[in-house]
Protein backbone atom coordinates (compact mmCIF):
# COMPACT_ATOMS: atom_id res chain seq x y z
CA UNK A 1 0.00 0.00 0.00
CA UNK A 2 1.56 3.75 -1.17
CA UNK A 3 1.85 5.60 2.26
CA UNK A 4 1.01 9.62 2.26
CA UNK A 5 4.86 10.72 1.44
CA UNK A 6 4.91 8.29 -1.52
CA UNK A 7 1.57 9.76 -2.58
CA UNK A 8 2.80 13.30 -2.45
CA UNK A 9 6.26 12.54 -4.52
CA UNK A 10 4.45 10.44 -7.30
CA UNK A 11 1.85 13.47 -7.74
CA UNK A 12 4.69 16.04 -7.43
CA UNK A 13 6.87 14.07 -10.37
CA UNK A 14 3.75 13.75 -12.55
CA UNK A 15 2.88 17.53 -12.09
CA UNK A 16 6.74 18.14 -12.36
CA UNK A 17 7.50 16.01 -15.98
CA UNK A 18 4.45 18.07 -16.93
CA UNK A 19 5.78 20.87 -16.81
CA UNK A 20 8.83 20.13 -17.86
CA UNK A 21 6.88 18.65 -21.15
CA UNK A 22 4.96 21.92 -22.21
CA UNK A 23 8.32 24.36 -21.35
CA UNK A 24 10.24 21.71 -24.09
CA UNK A 25 7.62 21.62 -26.26
CA UNK A 26 7.30 25.68 -26.17
CA UNK A 27 11.06 26.07 -26.58
CA UNK A 28 10.88 23.86 -29.67
CA UNK A 29 11.81 26.24 -33.26
CA UNK A 30 8.97 26.88 -35.19
CA UNK A 31 8.68 25.63 -38.63
CA UNK A 32 10.44 27.33 -41.34
CA UNK A 33 7.60 29.51 -43.09
CA UNK A 34 7.52 28.44 -46.80
CA UNK A 35 8.27 31.06 -49.00
CA UNK A 36 5.57 32.52 -51.10
CA UNK A 37 4.85 31.07 -54.39
CA UNK A 38 6.89 32.98 -57.18
CA UNK A 39 4.59 33.73 -60.32
CA UNK A 40 5.98 32.07 -63.64
CA UNK A 41 7.99 33.41 -65.74
CA UNK A 42 5.62 35.25 -68.14
CA UNK A 43 6.80 33.27 -71.67
CA UNK A 44 5.99 30.40 -69.58
CA UNK A 45 2.50 31.06 -69.51
CA UNK A 46 0.73 30.41 -72.40
CA UNK A 47 -2.19 33.52 -72.34
CA UNK A 48 -5.81 33.07 -72.25
CA UNK A 49 -8.54 35.50 -72.97
CA UNK A 50 -6.21 38.08 -75.03
CA UNK A 51 -8.34 38.14 -78.44
CA UNK A 52 -9.85 40.75 -80.11
CA UNK A 53 -12.10 39.79 -82.85
CA UNK A 54 -12.37 41.40 -86.55
CA UNK A 55 -15.39 42.55 -85.18
CA UNK A 56 -14.74 44.18 -82.20
CA UNK A 57 -11.40 45.73 -83.83
CA UNK A 58 -13.77 47.26 -86.30
CA UNK A 59 -16.02 48.76 -83.70
CA UNK A 60 -13.16 50.35 -81.62
CA UNK A 61 -11.85 52.50 -84.96
CA UNK A 62 -13.08 55.69 -85.43
CA UNK A 63 -15.89 55.95 -87.84
CA UNK A 64 -16.71 59.69 -87.74
CA UNK A 65 -17.66 61.40 -91.08
CA UNK A 66 -18.32 57.47 -92.40
CA UNK A 67 -21.40 58.13 -95.24
CA UNK A 68 -20.52 54.68 -97.06
CA UNK A 69 -23.43 52.29 -97.31
CA UNK A 70 -22.73 49.57 -95.86
CA UNK A 71 -23.62 45.44 -96.48
CA UNK A 72 -23.46 42.84 -93.97
CA UNK A 73 -22.54 38.91 -94.80
CA UNK A 74 -22.85 37.65 -91.66
CA UNK A 75 -24.91 34.77 -89.76
CA UNK A 76 -25.36 33.85 -85.83
CA UNK A 77 -21.77 34.03 -85.05
CA UNK A 78 -21.34 37.58 -85.84
CA UNK A 79 -20.83 38.70 -81.98
CA UNK A 80 -18.53 39.99 -79.36
CA UNK A 81 -17.52 38.79 -76.39
CA UNK A 82 -20.56 39.64 -74.72
CA UNK A 83 -22.33 37.74 -77.07
CA UNK A 84 -24.08 41.34 -78.41
CA UNK A 85 -24.93 40.46 -82.21
CA UNK A 86 -23.12 42.44 -85.03
CA UNK A 87 -26.79 43.36 -86.79
CA UNK A 88 -26.72 45.29 -83.23
CA UNK A 89 -23.68 46.65 -82.96
CA UNK A 90 -22.42 47.80 -86.81
CA UNK A 91 -25.30 50.19 -87.26
CA UNK A 92 -23.99 52.13 -84.33
CA UNK A 93 -21.09 53.07 -86.46
CA UNK A 94 -21.90 52.96 -89.90
CA UNK A 95 -25.11 52.79 -92.45
CA UNK A 96 -26.19 49.44 -93.10
CA UNK A 97 -28.33 49.00 -95.42
CA UNK A 98 -28.63 45.15 -96.25
CA UNK A 99 -27.78 42.11 -94.19
CA UNK A 100 -27.22 38.63 -96.55
CA UNK A 101 -26.67 35.48 -95.09
CA UNK A 102 -24.98 31.96 -95.88
CA UNK A 103 -25.66 28.68 -95.61
CA UNK A 104 -28.02 27.92 -92.64
CA UNK A 105 -29.58 30.81 -93.04
CA UNK A 106 -28.80 34.30 -90.48
CA UNK A 107 -29.87 32.37 -87.34
CA UNK A 108 -28.33 29.19 -88.39
CA UNK A 109 -31.47 27.38 -87.63
CA UNK A 110 -31.95 25.89 -91.44
CA UNK A 111 -30.97 22.36 -91.87
CA UNK A 112 -27.30 21.82 -94.20
CA UNK A 113 -28.43 22.40 -97.87
CA UNK A 114 -32.26 23.65 -97.39
CA UNK A 115 -33.31 26.65 -99.51
CA UNK A 116 -33.62 29.96 -97.57
CA UNK A 117 -36.10 32.21 -97.36
CA UNK A 118 -36.08 36.29 -96.75
CA UNK A 119 -35.36 36.83 -92.69
CA UNK A 120 -35.38 40.27 -90.69
CA UNK A 121 -33.53 40.52 -87.37
CA UNK A 122 -35.98 42.14 -84.84
CA UNK A 123 -33.68 44.27 -83.51
CA UNK A 124 -32.14 45.59 -86.55
CA UNK A 125 -35.54 45.79 -89.16
CA UNK A 126 -33.25 45.55 -92.18
CA UNK A 127 -34.62 42.22 -94.49
CA UNK A 128 -32.04 39.90 -94.82
CA UNK A 129 -31.86 38.05 -98.13
CA UNK A 130 -29.49 35.05 -98.65
CA UNK A 131 -26.43 34.47 -101.27
CA UNK A 132 -26.78 30.84 -100.89
CA UNK A 133 -27.88 28.91 -103.84
CA UNK A 134 -27.95 31.94 -105.72
CA UNK A 135 -26.07 32.42 -109.02
CA UNK A 136 -23.33 34.85 -108.86
CA UNK A 137 -25.27 37.48 -111.37
CA UNK A 138 -27.96 37.16 -108.67
CA UNK A 139 -25.76 37.53 -106.24
CA UNK A 140 -24.20 40.64 -107.83
CA UNK A 141 -27.50 42.42 -108.31
CA UNK A 142 -28.80 41.94 -104.91
CA UNK A 143 -25.35 44.47 -103.74
CA UNK A 144 -25.81 46.97 -106.14
CA UNK A 145 -25.42 50.01 -104.69
CA UNK A 146 -23.60 49.33 -101.97
CA UNK A 147 -20.21 51.06 -101.51
CA UNK A 148 -18.95 48.74 -99.07
CA UNK A 149 -19.60 44.97 -97.83
CA UNK A 150 -18.35 43.55 -94.59
CA UNK A 151 -17.92 39.78 -93.64
CA UNK A 152 -18.02 38.29 -90.26
CA UNK A 153 -18.53 34.98 -89.95
CA UNK A 154 -16.94 32.09 -87.86
CA UNK A 155 -15.48 29.88 -89.65
CA UNK A 156 -14.48 25.60 -88.92
CA UNK A 157 -10.97 25.34 -90.83
CA UNK A 158 -12.35 23.04 -92.84
CA UNK A 159 -12.78 22.88 -96.79
CA UNK A 160 -15.92 21.31 -97.27
CA UNK A 161 -17.39 24.16 -94.92
CA UNK A 162 -19.56 26.55 -97.27
CA UNK A 163 -19.03 29.49 -95.60
CA UNK A 164 -15.54 30.28 -97.18
CA UNK A 165 -17.42 29.97 -100.33
CA UNK A 166 -19.92 32.78 -99.75
CA UNK A 167 -17.27 34.83 -98.97
CA UNK A 168 -15.93 34.36 -102.30
CA UNK A 169 -18.74 34.49 -104.17
CA UNK A 170 -19.65 38.30 -102.69
CA UNK A 171 -16.05 39.39 -103.36
CA UNK A 172 -16.58 38.60 -107.02
CA UNK A 173 -20.04 40.48 -106.79
CA UNK A 174 -18.15 43.34 -105.33
CA UNK A 175 -15.34 43.22 -107.66
CA UNK A 176 -18.33 42.87 -110.41
CA UNK A 177 -19.68 46.47 -109.23
CA UNK A 178 -16.80 48.37 -107.64
CA UNK A 179 -17.53 47.60 -104.62
CA UNK A 180 -14.83 47.23 -101.34
CA UNK A 181 -14.88 44.06 -99.41
CA UNK A 182 -13.42 44.66 -95.60
CA UNK A 183 -13.53 40.86 -94.34
CA UNK A 184 -13.63 41.09 -89.92
CA UNK A 185 -11.53 38.46 -89.21
CA UNK A 186 -11.87 35.21 -86.33
CA UNK A 187 -9.79 32.84 -85.47
CA UNK A 188 -9.21 29.59 -87.00
CA UNK A 189 -10.94 27.18 -84.17
CA UNK A 190 -8.62 24.19 -84.90
CA UNK A 191 -5.67 26.76 -85.21
CA UNK A 192 -3.30 28.02 -87.87
CA UNK A 193 -0.49 25.43 -88.07
CA UNK A 194 -1.81 22.18 -88.96
CA UNK A 195 -3.03 20.88 -92.27
CA UNK A 196 -4.25 17.79 -93.54
CA UNK A 197 -5.51 16.37 -96.73
CA UNK A 198 -5.63 15.94 -100.19
CA UNK A 199 -5.60 19.42 -102.79
CA UNK A 200 -9.11 19.33 -104.03
CA UNK A 201 -8.78 18.74 -108.10
CA UNK A 202 -9.78 21.35 -110.26
CA UNK A 203 -12.66 19.18 -111.75
CA UNK A 204 -14.48 18.58 -108.57
CA UNK A 205 -15.10 22.28 -107.72
CA UNK A 206 -17.78 23.24 -106.47
CA UNK A 207 -19.75 24.65 -103.20
CA UNK A 208 -18.14 22.11 -100.98
CA UNK A 209 -14.66 23.04 -102.13
CA UNK A 210 -14.37 25.26 -104.76
CA UNK A 211 -10.69 26.05 -104.83
CA UNK A 212 -7.61 23.97 -104.48
CA UNK A 213 -7.09 24.15 -101.12
CA UNK A 214 -6.27 20.92 -98.32
CA UNK A 215 -9.09 19.83 -96.28
CA UNK A 216 -7.74 21.15 -93.76
CA UNK A 217 -6.29 24.69 -94.14
CA UNK A 218 -5.05 26.17 -91.40
CA UNK A 219 -6.09 29.47 -92.47
CA UNK A 220 -8.32 32.24 -91.02
CA UNK A 221 -10.89 33.95 -93.46
CA UNK A 222 -9.12 37.26 -94.13
CA UNK A 223 -6.47 35.11 -94.85
CA UNK A 224 -8.30 32.70 -97.39
CA UNK A 225 -9.81 36.36 -98.84
CA UNK A 226 -6.29 37.36 -99.30
CA UNK A 227 -5.20 33.69 -101.07
CA UNK A 228 -8.77 33.86 -103.04
CA UNK A 229 -8.54 37.35 -104.22
CA UNK A 230 -4.71 36.87 -105.94
CA UNK A 231 -3.85 33.53 -106.84
CA UNK A 232 -7.94 32.72 -108.45
CA UNK A 233 -8.52 35.84 -110.41
CA UNK A 234 -10.95 37.62 -107.84
CA UNK A 235 -9.37 41.14 -107.57
CA UNK A 236 -12.08 43.14 -105.47
CA UNK A 237 -10.75 45.93 -103.36
CA UNK A 238 -9.92 44.10 -100.09
CA UNK A 239 -9.17 44.80 -96.71
CA UNK A 240 -8.95 42.60 -93.70
CA UNK A 241 -9.61 43.81 -90.20
CA UNK A 242 -7.29 41.92 -88.14
CA UNK A 243 -7.53 40.15 -84.79
CA UNK A 244 -5.35 41.34 -81.54
CA UNK A 245 -3.84 38.71 -79.80
CA UNK A 246 -4.01 35.88 -81.68
CA UNK A 247 -1.46 33.62 -82.68
CA UNK A 248 -1.10 30.58 -84.82
CA UNK A 249 -0.62 27.92 -82.25
CA UNK A 250 -3.76 28.79 -80.73
CA UNK A 251 -7.09 25.99 -80.47
CA UNK A 252 -10.48 28.20 -80.02
CA UNK A 253 -10.77 28.23 -76.26
CA UNK A 254 -7.47 29.96 -75.91
CA UNK A 255 -9.20 32.94 -77.18
CA UNK A 256 -11.40 34.12 -74.58
CA UNK A 257 -14.12 34.51 -77.19
CA UNK A 258 -17.69 32.60 -76.93
CA UNK A 259 -18.44 30.09 -79.49
CA UNK A 260 -21.34 30.48 -80.87
CA UNK A 261 -22.94 27.24 -82.90
CA UNK A 262 -21.64 27.88 -86.11
CA UNK A 263 -24.44 25.20 -87.83
CA UNK A 264 -26.78 22.71 -86.06
CA UNK A 265 -24.42 20.09 -85.68
CA UNK A 266 -21.59 21.71 -84.28
CA UNK A 267 -22.36 22.93 -80.95
CA UNK A 268 -18.89 23.52 -79.80
CA UNK A 269 -15.27 23.77 -81.47
CA UNK A 270 -14.56 20.47 -80.08
CA UNK A 271 -16.81 18.97 -82.49
CA UNK A 272 -14.88 19.90 -85.38
CA UNK A 273 -11.94 17.74 -85.03
CA UNK A 274 -13.92 14.47 -84.82
CA UNK A 275 -16.14 15.83 -87.79
CA UNK A 276 -13.53 16.07 -90.58
CA UNK A 277 -12.49 12.38 -89.67
CA UNK A 278 -17.14 10.99 -89.66
CA UNK A 279 -18.27 14.43 -91.51
CA UNK A 280 -16.42 13.13 -94.81
CA UNK A 281 -17.80 9.57 -95.29
CA UNK A 282 -21.02 10.76 -93.58
CA UNK A 283 -21.85 11.99 -97.23
CA UNK A 284 -22.64 8.50 -98.81
CA UNK A 285 -25.20 7.74 -96.39
CA UNK A 286 -24.46 4.56 -94.89
CA UNK A 287 -22.27 4.40 -92.21
CA UNK A 288 -23.42 6.85 -89.41
CA UNK A 289 -21.57 9.88 -88.62
CA UNK A 290 -23.52 10.11 -85.44
CA UNK A 291 -26.35 13.47 -86.32
CA UNK A 292 -29.14 12.13 -85.31
CA UNK A 293 -28.10 11.52 -81.68
CA UNK A 294 -26.33 13.91 -78.46
CA UNK A 295 -23.12 13.46 -80.18
CA UNK A 296 -23.46 14.40 -83.79
CA UNK A 297 -19.89 14.16 -85.45
CA UNK A 298 -18.40 11.88 -82.46
CA UNK A 299 -19.71 8.54 -83.45
CA UNK A 300 -19.07 5.71 -86.29
CA UNK A 301 -21.94 2.74 -86.61
CA UNK A 302 -24.36 1.71 -87.43
CA UNK A 303 -27.31 -1.51 -86.78
CA UNK A 304 -25.36 -4.24 -88.52
CA UNK A 305 -22.57 -3.80 -86.12
CA UNK A 306 -23.29 -6.16 -83.27
CA UNK A 307 -20.07 -6.25 -81.70
CA UNK A 308 -18.94 -2.78 -81.20
CA UNK A 309 -15.86 -4.11 -79.36
CA UNK A 310 -14.43 -5.99 -82.35
CA UNK A 311 -14.97 -2.18 -84.17
CA UNK A 312 -13.15 -0.69 -81.50
CA UNK A 313 -10.17 -2.86 -81.41
CA UNK A 314 -9.50 -2.91 -85.14
CA UNK A 315 -9.73 0.62 -85.08
CA UNK A 316 -7.46 1.28 -82.31
CA UNK A 317 -4.88 -1.09 -83.76
CA UNK A 318 -5.10 0.60 -87.21
CA UNK A 319 -5.13 4.17 -85.83
CA UNK A 320 -2.28 6.36 -84.87
CA UNK A 321 -1.82 8.47 -81.79
CA UNK A 322 -4.54 10.95 -80.28
CA UNK A 323 -7.28 9.02 -80.66
CA UNK A 324 -9.66 6.48 -78.60
CA UNK A 325 -12.60 4.76 -79.68
CA UNK A 326 -15.06 3.50 -77.22
CA UNK A 327 -17.48 0.70 -77.72
CA UNK A 328 -21.24 1.80 -77.00
CA UNK A 329 -24.54 1.93 -78.78
CA UNK A 330 -26.92 4.20 -79.86
CA UNK A 331 -30.28 4.53 -81.10
CA UNK A 332 -30.94 8.07 -83.11
CA UNK A 333 -33.62 10.73 -82.58
CA UNK A 334 -33.90 11.52 -85.90
CA UNK A 335 -32.47 11.21 -89.68
CA UNK A 336 -30.32 7.86 -90.88
CA UNK A 337 -31.15 4.86 -88.73
CA UNK A 338 -33.77 6.58 -86.20
CA UNK A 339 -35.24 4.74 -83.56
CA UNK A 340 -32.69 1.74 -85.02
CA UNK A 341 -30.13 0.37 -82.45
CA UNK A 342 -26.83 0.94 -83.88
CA UNK A 343 -23.54 -0.72 -82.66
CA UNK A 344 -20.62 1.06 -82.96
CA UNK A 345 -17.77 3.77 -81.77
CA UNK A 346 -17.63 7.05 -79.68
CA UNK A 347 -14.52 9.21 -80.96
CA UNK A 348 -12.44 10.38 -77.71
CA UNK A 349 -10.02 12.98 -78.86
CA UNK A 350 -6.97 11.99 -76.33
CA UNK A 351 -4.09 14.77 -77.88
CA UNK A 352 -5.14 16.85 -80.66
CA UNK A 353 -1.92 17.66 -81.76
CA UNK A 354 -1.18 14.23 -82.43
CA UNK A 355 -4.30 13.30 -83.93
CA UNK A 356 -4.82 13.07 -87.67
CA UNK A 357 -8.85 13.47 -88.22
CA UNK A 358 -8.88 13.46 -92.24
CA UNK A 359 -6.19 10.12 -91.89
CA UNK A 360 -8.56 8.39 -89.47
CA UNK A 361 -11.59 9.43 -91.10
CA UNK A 362 -9.88 7.21 -94.23
CA UNK A 363 -8.97 4.42 -91.89
CA UNK A 364 -12.47 4.14 -90.37
CA UNK A 365 -13.82 3.14 -93.72
CA UNK A 366 -10.91 1.03 -94.41
CA UNK A 367 -11.39 -0.97 -91.31
CA UNK A 368 -15.05 -1.29 -91.48
CA UNK A 369 -15.05 -2.47 -95.33
CA UNK A 370 -12.84 -5.55 -93.95
CA UNK A 371 -14.99 -6.37 -90.80
CA UNK A 372 -18.19 -5.69 -92.88
CA UNK A 373 -17.49 -6.84 -96.74
CA UNK A 374 -21.01 -7.40 -96.88
CA UNK A 375 -21.77 -3.44 -96.29
CA UNK A 376 -21.38 -1.97 -99.45
CA UNK A 377 -20.25 1.69 -98.12
CA UNK A 378 -20.59 3.09 -101.71
CA UNK A 379 -24.07 1.68 -102.47
CA UNK A 380 -26.30 4.77 -102.52
CA UNK A 381 -25.14 6.25 -106.23
CA UNK A 382 -26.98 9.35 -106.21
CA UNK A 383 -24.54 10.27 -102.86
CA UNK A 384 -21.19 9.22 -104.92
CA UNK A 385 -20.66 12.58 -106.59
CA UNK A 386 -21.40 14.46 -103.50
CA UNK A 387 -18.16 12.53 -101.54
CA UNK A 388 -16.38 13.16 -104.39
CA UNK A 389 -16.39 16.59 -104.08
CA UNK A 390 -16.39 16.63 -100.52
CA UNK A 391 -13.08 14.63 -100.52
CA UNK A 392 -11.74 17.17 -103.55
CA UNK A 393 -11.20 13.66 -105.98
CA UNK A 394 -13.14 10.48 -106.97
CA UNK A 395 -9.48 8.81 -106.54
CA UNK A 396 -9.93 8.40 -102.57
CA UNK A 397 -12.91 6.35 -103.31
CA UNK A 398 -11.34 4.06 -105.77
CA UNK A 399 -8.44 3.45 -103.65
CA UNK A 400 -10.67 2.46 -100.38
CA UNK A 401 -12.63 0.11 -102.99
CA UNK A 402 -9.70 -1.20 -103.89
CA UNK A 403 -7.78 -1.99 -100.54
CA UNK A 404 -5.11 0.44 -100.42
CA UNK A 405 -4.05 1.43 -97.17
CA UNK A 406 -4.32 5.00 -96.05
CA UNK A 407 -1.34 5.73 -94.99
CA UNK A 408 -0.06 5.07 -98.42
CA UNK A 409 -3.28 7.33 -99.52
CA UNK A 410 -1.46 10.58 -97.25
CA UNK A 411 1.73 9.46 -98.12
CA UNK A 412 0.94 10.68 -102.13
CA UNK A 413 -0.73 14.23 -101.26
CA UNK A 414 2.01 15.10 -99.27
CA UNK A 415 3.91 16.46 -101.90
CA UNK A 416 1.15 18.84 -102.99
CA UNK A 417 0.81 19.63 -99.28
CA UNK A 418 4.06 20.67 -99.26
CA UNK A 419 2.94 22.97 -102.31
CA UNK A 420 0.75 24.44 -100.70
CA UNK A 421 2.46 25.89 -97.62
CA UNK A 422 4.56 27.64 -99.42
CA UNK A 423 1.54 29.11 -101.71
CA UNK A 424 -0.28 30.47 -98.87
CA UNK A 425 3.00 32.31 -97.17
CA UNK A 426 2.92 35.34 -98.60
CA UNK A 427 -1.03 35.50 -97.20
CA UNK A 428 -0.66 34.87 -93.72
CA UNK A 429 -1.60 37.59 -91.27
CA UNK A 430 -0.44 36.50 -87.81
CA UNK A 431 2.68 34.43 -86.55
Amino acid sequence: MMNHKTRFNTKYFVIGSAIVFLLGACAQPKPPVAPEPQPPVASQVKQEGVVKSGLEVFLSQSHVGDTLKYGLLTNQSCVNRDLVHGVQLIPQVVDLQLILSPEHGLFGAEDGGAKIGDEADPTAGITTKTTYRMKQDEINAMVAGLDVILFDIQDIGVRSYTFIYSMSYIMKAAAANGIKVIILDRPNPINGVHMEGNILEEKWSSGVGRYPIPYRHGMTPGELARLFNSEFGINCELEVVKMEGWTRDMWFEETGLPWVPTSPHVPDATTILPMISTGTYGELHVLSEGVGVTIPFEFSGGPWIKNPHEFAEALQARVGAGILFRPTFVKPYYGRYKGEICGGVQLYVSDREQYKPYLVGLQILAVHQELYPEIDLFQNEHRINMFNKVMGSDQIKKDIQAGKDPLEMEAEWLGELAKFEELRKPYLLYD
